[in-house]
């Protein structure tokens, strides 16, 4: 048999590989590539084409690797760093290969695009050191692969999907994958791009940036959580009034109206920590401070909501109105996101004293400036005047219209290369300020979330949704994401956002359904624009939204729920306590505490409240029965009617409307039932 090179093989580049300060180095064709340990059981790699790596781009990664005990061998051109669970390997053509130690499997590894051209990183030029990145690994066989952040496309395992990696109203791109491999794989780079999770291959897409970054973990699903949320930042404690029951509606238009709610609870008796002042209380966007006609005594108000044992948040959007008395000196000063063609403009909408939207601008969140002067204003027309601690980060994606990344310039960087950062820096502004102001208990609720949100105290709840049964069953798919994502406060609008009836039987039906889901939920709010609504504008309002809105049965049941949710408080900051010290997340795929368990991998409908607690939301209308998987490897006894099942079996149990199936794990004991 002919031995001699074929055309093939004779292709790719072959470079040198060498030891570089604990690191492997690969240099072929003007590409450079590193691997270097960063955290147990974990590595980055970064590669870029034309010069030398660059330290310092925007990120989510911490300041320097963690420590840990790590090897690097090189040698006939090739070179191996092994770190714990992790093996990386790179041979003489630049190509990678991530292995188990343990046992030499293969977790992943890049592949060619082509014998000929490209391989398996490519960069095309867009001009001045920028490139469209791609980044190009193997296709195996019955993987699953979860997480990206929260996405409404309804999918739990993701295998198949292409995601775009951009920021939108209830899609929140968050670029970290989990495998069913034994591998966790964060996409370290805020650029506007996608994924593709193909049969024929993974593609990650970088629509504009100068190098490819990515960070890996092998281990567990709970171990990779683990080693994730280390790198990117653990999120803190939650305080105690957050772990209970938020109330929230669009939109209390007064001082009056929202007190006369707080009030209302109180006299019927029913537990509420937290009621929310939303959009259009200010005198002009991007003022940042209360309209006296509407809101004339916010200190009487604050001061009697504390008496009531209720915290206010207020909505505070990152847009500036033109008729802000903020706008000309943050123009003037360079604190707007800025724009490469046209104005300094980013979306149209509504401002009082003016009958049709006018041109609001962005404040640059990247800016560290920017952020300061935006904090400057909250602290000086909240927190100090008022005492108010806690607020609502709306439309921080930032909600552009058109969604333009290409034409924006931040502060951090071009629109393409650092876009998705903006939601993470956003709530980064409220974190820093607090702290600086001596407050301890940082809780922001944002729209929209990058990787390391966490770490600055953001809660993240799922947008402007529907309010359907199909749109509620997407709702546990987008919360187990997202929970994979490293963002362990997370929440939906009970009910859905866009509509529903208060009167109408259907949808009372979704409410109570959604309700018993939000009771066990990280965070339980009451949120949306009920029927009859109103035009969008500085006046408007939505229908009621409490709970004794929906007729008394409902009542009955949603009271009943609040109860629980008030009994289970402690269990609830328990699991926050493990997502603060060890990062573990509060709602949990099935599979994340069972990964022997097979079909663990596919329940898409269930979850796992804390390591103790299976819930199994009713997602059907007129469902009075559901059935549910009970993972093998622990003993599950129903909460309701004290059966007890082995695991590694599907039940069917009665879930008539006051019901929501619940199994408690191996005796464990909680107050479910008074």
């Amino acid at each position: 048999m002919d031995q001699s090179p074929s055309l093939a093989q004779s292709s790719p580049t072959v470079g040198t590989v060498r030891e570089c300060d604990g690191a492997l180095e690969w240099s072929g064709r003007q590409e450079t590539v590193r691997i270097e340990p960063w955290g147990p059981d974990a590595v980055r790699v970064r590669a870029r084409i034309g010069g030398p790596l660059l330290d310092g781009l925007p990120g989510a990664l911490a300041d320097g690797p963690p420590g840990s005990s790590f090897a690097v061998k090189t040698e006939q051109g090739a070179g191996v760093l092994v770190n714990g669970a992790i093996t990386a390997e790179i041979d003489a053509e630049g190509l990678l290969r991530f292995t188990a130690t343990e046992d030499g499997r293969e977790l992943l590894a890049e592949e060619r695009a082509h014998f000929w051209w490209p391989g398996s990183r490519l960069y095309t030029p867009n001009g001045n050191g920028y490139h469209r990145l791609e980044q190009r690994f193997a296709a195996y066989d019955y993987e699953k692969l979860y997480g990206l952040g929260q996405h409404q496309h309804g999918l739990f395992d993701q295998k198949g999907a292409v995601v775009d990696l951009v920021q939108r109203n209830a899609e929140v791109g968050i670029p970290v994958l989990t495998s069913s491999r034994g591998y966790t794989l964060l996409w370290n780079n805020p650029a506007v791009g996608r994924v593709e999770l193909a049969r024929t291959g993974t593609r990650w897409v970088a629509d504009s940036a100068r190098q490819i970054d990515y960070w890996i973990t092998a281990g567990t699903p709970a171990a990779a959580q683990q080693r994730y949320s280390a790198v990117t930042g653990r999120t803190p404690m939650l305080p105690e009034w957050a772990a209970g029951f938020w109330q929230c509606k669009l939109r209390y238009r007064t001082q009056e109206e929202l007190l006369s709610v707080a009030r209302e609870y109180k006299r019927r008796g029913l537990p509420i920590d937290v009621i929310v002042c939303d959009f259009f209380h200010w005198t002009h966007l991007g003022e940042w401070k209360f309209d006296p006609a509407e809101w004339p005594d916010p200190a009487a108000m604050v001061r009697e909501l504390e008496e009531l044992g209720i915290r206010l948040v207020v909505s505070v959007w990152p847009s500036v109105s033109p008729l802000s008395e903020n706008h000309r000196p943050m123009e003037q000063r360079g604190y707007f996101i800025g724009t490469e063609y046209g104005p300094m403009a980013h979306a149209d909408w509504p401002d009082k004293e003016v009958a049709e939207p006018v041109q609001v601008a962005f404040y640059d969140a990247t800016n560290p400036a920017a952020r300061d002067f935006v904090w400057s204003r909250v602290r000086e027309n909240y927190l100090e005047p008022y005492g108010i601690r806690s607020f609502w980060l709306d439309a921080c994606e930032p909600e552009l219209k058109p969604g333009f990344s290409a034409n924006l310039r931040y502060h951090a960087g071009p629109g393409l290369e650092v876009g998705n950062l903006y939601p993470r820096e956003n709530a980064r502004t409220f974190y820093e300020g607090m702290l600086a102001a001596g407050e301890e208990e940082v809780v922001t609720l944002n729209r929209s979330a990058w990787a390391g949100s966490q770490r600055y105290g953001a809660a993240l709840w799922s947008g402007d949704i529907g309010t359907d049964f199909a749109t509620l069953r997407r709702q546990i798919a987008a919360g187990l994401n997202t929970a994979l994502s490293g963002i362990p406060w997370w929440n939906t609008d009970i009910g859905g956002f866009h509509g529903g009836d208060p009167d109408d039987e259907a949808y009372r039906e979704v409410m109570i359904r959604w309700f018993q889901f939000g009771a066990l939920s990280p965070l339980m709010r009451l949120h949306g624009f009920r029927d009859p609504g109103m035009p969008l504008g500085p006046s408007m309002t939505g229908g009621p939204n409490e709970v004794w809105s929906y007729g008394e049965r409902a009542e009955e049941v949603l009271s009943w729920y609040l109860g629980l949710r008030e009994r289970l408080k402690p269990y609830v900051l328990e699991q926050m306590r493990a997502a603060h010290e060890e990062g573990l997340p509060p709602m949990r795929p099935l599979f994340l505490e069972f990964p022997d368990d097979e079909k663990a991998w596919e329940v898409a409908d269930a979850y796992l409240f804390g390591p103790d607690l299976l819930v199994a939301p009713v997602l059907e209308a007129g469902a009075t029965s559901r059935a549910v998987h009970l993972p093998a490897g622990a003993r599950w006894t129903d909460a309701w009617t004290g059966e007890e099942y082995e695991g590694g079996r599907t039940v069917t149990v009665d879930a008539p409307l006051e019901r929501i199936p619940l199994f408690l794990k191996d005796g464990a004991e909680l107050p479910i039932t008074g």
